[in-house]
């Protein structure tokens, strides 16, 4: 079936894996459709948005993304309309970013909560989405000439695609996801990366960060899904530390751009890892 080309990531997110796509679909298993498909860091969605599968769940735990996701399924014609009030002006992103350090930000209707994780995506330095300890947006102005603020045509598709398929969304702790399902399931895992150096380390886009006591819990939820019997491909920073503790699954090296680094220097080639647990 001719998959519709619109239905793509309408948020640029770190990590993104449009880049990378070929390689990742080398190890998607050809009847995925017979599947129930689980994302559990769904992140920008481009794995997901290119398989574009009948019965899927995705989740993240960043609400405010996920949040997004429902709005996009749920309210796009609202979102659309949202979307076209924000202004390219740097006072006017300020003032938008500076809404999450409001204790009532929570009571923000869903609609502009959407319109603005999407404007300030679209409209800040590199399309960075960062957040400082406490969780709240930091990214600066990204000074932008004419960026695509309004994608009516990609949000209109993604939403009738939702709607029009068995997808959950969710936005809860990946094991929580994991739990639920069965050996009817494919699971793609896209987690925080682990750090190939210390200045290399970006943890910014989920409040609280990951450390390798996460990538360990991790593997040790991969171990579960290979009991049950359920396939599962991962994502990962080529490090040695991770090639180690997941030395007894079946590990490929892939080449990847990376063009979303606060350093300039460090945007370019890198090595990762693609990671799973069936022939």
């Amino acid at each position: 079936m001719a998959k519709n080309k619109l239905i793509c990531p309408f948020v640029k997110w770190v990590g993104g894996k449009r880049q990378l796509l070929d390689s990742i679909m080398e190890f998607i298993p050809q009847n995925i459709h017979y599947y129930t498909y689980a994302e559990p860091f769904i992140g920008g969605g481009a794995v997901f948005f290119h398989i574009q599968p009948k019965n899927a769940i995705i989740n993240d735990l960043n609400s405010e993304l996920m949040n997004v996701y429902t709005v996009v399924k749920e309210n796009s014609e609202e979102l659309v309309t949202d979307l076209k009030r924000h202004k390219n002006e740097p006072e006017y992103f300020y003032a938008i970013r500076q809404l999450d350090r409001s204790k009532d930000f929570k009571k923000i209707d869903k609609v502009q909560r959407a319109s603005r994780l999407i404007y300030l995506n679209k409209t800040c330095y590199n399309g960075l989405y960062r957040v400082n300890k406490a969780g709240k947006f930091n990214s600066p102005f990204g000074r932008y000439k004419n960026p695509n603020i309004v994608n009516k045509p990609v949000l209109k598709a993604v939403s009738t695609y939702l709607n029009r398929n068995n997808v959950q969304i969710a936005n809860t702790d990946y094991e929580e996801i994991l739990k639920t399902l069965d050996k009817n399931s494919f699971v793609y895992l896209d987690p925080p990366y682990h750090p190939v150096s210390e200045s290399a380390n970006f943890t910014g886009y989920v409040q609280g960060g990951w450390n390798i006591f996460e990538q360990i819990r991790l593997r040790e939820a991969c171990d579960e899904l290979t009991s049950r019997g359920i396939k599962f491909l991962l994502s990962n920073s080529a490090s040695g530390f991770i090639k180690d503790l997941y030395r007894k699954y079946h590990i490929t090296t892939v080449k990847a751009i990376r063009s979303i680094n606060a350093n300039a220097k460090k945007r370019g080639e890198t090595d990762e890892v693609l990671i799973r647990n069936y022939e």
